[in-house]
């Protein structure tokens, strides 16, 4: 079985669980804004689309993909708006019918990408598990986006898992990109999953330590909740500072949710 498998299988199924919420929405709606500032439930399916294809371009065409990360490098701040933008411009139809075969295709290359081959990236390259991993990442925050708009309440699943994971590696990143020089030590994470098991990271005789939901610290690494509302606490100067700060998204810090 490929590295990426199990992590492509939830790939889908999140893509498929926010497909679900937008399938029959009538036209209209898709111009409804959502809690990100200027977003419409278009700019959120778009956005997705447009990094889908990015993603394939990684794949399947290298030289293609180093000319896009060229173009974008024109307008650094804002290429990844820009893009979403044009982009809602499409009729829903036609750009959720994009949206579907981009991201098959993209599920099925993922699948065929070498154990050991790196993809390029807008940041570090990476590979095929860790792709399929930072995809599900933003499908299940931009699908909350839309929930969150549709007053939908979606159940919490064991998915979170690999999500998680992104929020703990991404550590020294959410420093950096704050102008901090990360923390020397590892730092002790115990998240509870929704089947109520432990997931854990780091050494358990740590002195910084994070705990608290999975779902929780899911929702303040993707800053789609505000810390005060959420289920997770930090021992240590440093670990408190990482929960001000923590981010899973490349780029740069993000405005975050009141």
């Amino acid at each position: 079985m490929a590295t990426a498998e199990p992590i492509v299988a939830d790939l889908r199924a999140e893509s498929d669980s926010l497909d679900a919420l937008v399938a029959n929405l009538p036209e209209s709606a898709w111009a409804t804004d959502t809690p990100a500032s200027g977003w419409t439930i278009a700019h959120q399916i778009a956005h997705l689309l447009w990094t889908d294809r990015m993603a394939l371009l990684a794949i399947t065409d290298e030289a293609g993909f180093a000319d896009a990360v060229a173009q974008a490098a024109t307008n650094p701040t804002g290429f990844v708006d820009d893009a979403a933008a044009g982009l809602t411009t499409t009729p829903p139809p036609r750009l959720l019918a994009d949206w579907r075969t981009t991201r098959n295709r993209l599920h099925d290359a993922l699948l065929g990408v070498p154990d050991g081959r790196k993809l390029p990236w807008f940041g570090p390259p990476m590979s095929a598990a860790s792709m399929a991993t930072a995809r599900l990442m933003e499908t299940w925050a931009h699908g909350l986006d839309v929930a969150d708009t549709l007053g939908v309440t979606r159940p919490a699943t064991d998915r979170l898992r690999s999500i998680a994971h992104i929020g703990v590696r991404t550590r020294d990143f959410a420093f950096t990109v704050h102008g901090l020089t990360p923390p020397a030590e590892p730092f002790r994470v115990e998240l509870r999953g929704p089947s109520g098991d432990l997931w854990v990271w780091g050494p358990q005789d740590a002195a910084q330590r994070v705990t608290g939901s999975a779902e929780d610290f899911c929702l303040l690494v993707t800053q789609r909740r505000a810390r005060s509302v959420l289920d997770v606490r930090a021992t240590g100067a440093d670990a408190q500072t990482w929960l001000t700060i923590a981010q899973a998204f490349a780029g740069p810090p993000g405005p975050g949710r009141g």
